[in-house]
């Protein structure tokens, strides 16, 4: 059935079925994270209940668990030909794909994606790969927002709008945090923060909640300890933490890329066999150290509580990234999110077992540091400050820590962005040509310059033109937006609709108030040979629709032409699908 006759039928506008269209892909998100949570748990019971108890008869109970490197290896040996027969995009942790999808696909998602990320990052994860739930359930929900969307034939810009929801809906699922679902949705995935894009992730995003919560209950992922700012001095400690997060993030980030390098360029091995490989090198590395396995969160609650030696810390932070590598790189699929949050609890609570000692008396406990820690860790790895510490708040439901997590987030961000431009999600897609910022694929737009779309037709007013001209130049054209010239045709400024609508009533004024009085301060222009991506930015600094074409040196530019919004995006959609039939 066509989307016109649903329409029709129910007497529904497209806004209002995209709200419904919302709600649905929330309730069928959360459903689907049961069902992988459960999914998780039936594996691992498979691999770590039923392949010991076989192992262990086959090798003797006094084996010390030498045989430990095969659950990863059988686990990476049934995620390989999934992934590579099946859905390719399942591989990794998945987000960039469906940043990939926004940006430059219309939203369009494999159907079959949901499925192979499902059962992949289950068996990865229930075999101890050392990946996160939350990548997954996040690519699972897109995919289904997106399937949703297909079904009934909505607009590209709609189908985007869908693909957040189930983004949303899937953090809201696993970590029981609606808020941090939405930011997520609209800072990372969308770039869009809207009320048209604002309110169907919101309400996505809740219902996935509410059903999570009516089956798994309402508690905080982590049940923390009573933590307080015990001193005013600490914030510039947190905002030092904020740098080194920062800078193991980058580190994170890099080794990641580092280990997705050398896999690709393993040639001995089939491209199904090397999850195999990266589960096996996991298992070694978990025969000493076995805290890295899988999400590592009884590791984290330890930490938390101040349960862990200085020393144990600072190896873990070190080979959790080696197993997060190796887990991922090799092809295995699961999220980054739970080893980040590993990893800046440990390397959290090794700083607070520092600051301790320096400044004792003066510093909370090390669990503190561990808590914020994590959230630097986030904010660092995925350059997403706001989505870091909502997650990190509504985790542990604890706003006593909220002072310390701001600044953290905040420096972690800066100094991972000052490092390396790249977060983890966008690294990857880089690397294969595409540089995605805004919901945009800016390389498209860098590649093109402002004379190929600006228009030389355009409405002019004299700055000395009073309102009543005003008003009458609006009545004879369809223009919202007019430039202001002087009598040598020297650029004055712009004046909007917007600009006079408050002036609409009051007709005393009508030869009191001339244009100039009214054009917008620090007119922002562009010349014919910027590149478009320019042009883009400046289109979302004061929220335009239209710029100036200007040639001319300051103070005397003259206007050849405009650049619209709208002409602009149509461009980068036709530029879009060229790029991608070639």
């Amino acid at each position: 059935m066509r989307i016109e006759r649903i329409l029709n039928k129910f007497k529904f506008t497209t806004t209002n079925l995209l709200i419904v269209l919302s709600i649905v892909v929330g309730l069928a998100t959360s459903l689907g994270a049961l069902g992988f949570i459960a999914l998780i748990e039936y594996f691992n019971s498979i691999f770590f209940g039923l392949t010991d108890q076989v192992l262990t008869g086959v090798m003797g109970k006094g084996s010390i668990k030498f045989w430990l490197p095969l659950i990863p290896l059988l686990g990476g040996l049934l995620v390989g030909p999934i992934v590579y027969n099946f859905a390719r995009e399942a591989k990794g942790h998945g987000v960039p794909e469906v940043m990939n999808a926004v940006a430059r696909l219309g939203g369009i998602i494999r159907p079959r994606v949901a499925v192979a990320k499902t059962i992949a990052s289950a068996i990865c994860i229930g075999s101890g790969g050392s990946a996160g739930r939350e990548g997954p359930i996040v690519q699972i929900g897109s995919a289904i927002g997106s399937t949703i969307g297909q079904l009934f034939r909505m607009s590209g810009d709609r189908v985007k709008i869908l693909v957040g929801c189930g983004a949303a809906a899937g953090i809201a699922s696993v970590f029981n945090a609606p808020i941090a679902g939405v930011i997520f949705s609209l800072e990372i995935i969308l770039g869009d923060f809207t009320i048209k894009t604002f309110s169907p992730v919101i309400l996505s995003s809740v219902v996935a909640s509410v059903v999570t919560r009516s089956v798994l209950g309402d508690h905080p992922a982590f049940d923390v300890p009573e933590y307080s700012l015990v001193s005013a001095w600490e914030i510039p400690l947190y905002m030092a933490m904020g740098g080194v997060m920062g800078s193991l993030g980058v580190g994170f980030t890099r080794t990641l890329d580092w280990f997705e390098t050398v896999f690709e360029k393993i040639k001995f091995l089939p491209g199904w066999a090397k999850p195999a490989l990266g589960g096996l090198l996991l298992g070694i590395i978990a025969l000493a150290y076995p805290q890295v396995l899988a999400d590592g969160y009884e590791t984290i609650r330890l930490t938390l509580y101040g349960e862990m030696g200085v020393a144990i810390l600072l190896i873990l932070v070190v080979m959790k990234i080696l197993a997060t590598g190796l887990t991922l790189g090799s092809g295995n699929s699961g999220g980054i999110f739970a080893p980040s949050l590993f990893m800046g609890a440990v390397a959290g609570g090794a700083f607070g077992f520092l600051v301790n000692y320096l400044f004792p008396g003066t510093t909370a406990s090390p669990g503190a540091y561990a808590l914020v820690g994590m959230a630097g860790m986030v904010a660092a790895t995925t350059h997403a400050p706001m989505t870091a510490l909502l997650i990190i708040f509504e985790m542990t439901s604890d706003y006593r820590i909220i002072l310390p997590l701001m600044v953290t987030v905040v420096f972690a961000a800066l100094v991972a962005g000052r490092l390396f431009p790249h977060s983890i999600y966008t690294v990857k897609l880089f690397k294969r040509g595409i540089d995605i910022r805004g919901g945009k694929d800016v390389n498209i737009l860098r590649a093109h310059k402002v004379s190929e779309i600006m228009d030389p037709n355009f409405e002019t007013i004299t700055s000395a033109t009073p309102l009543a001209g005003i008003f009458q130049k609006l009545e004879q054209t369809n223009e919202s937006y007019f430039v202001v010239i002087d009598d040598n045709q020297h650029l004055k400024g712009v004046i909007s609709f917007q600009d006079i609508r408050a002036h609409l009533s009051q007709h005393s004024l009508d030869y009191l108030i001339i244009a100039q009085d009214l054009v917008r301060p620090d007119t922002l222009v562009v010349a014919g040979d910027d590149t478009l991506e320019k042009a883009y930015q400046l289109f979302g600094v004061k929220d335009l629709r239209m710029l100036p074409v200007v040639t001319g040196e300051t103070g005397k530019e003259k206007v050849v032409a405009v650049v619209r919004r709208e002409t602009l995006l149509d461009y980068y959609n036709r530029q879009l699908i060229e790029t991608l039939r070639r």
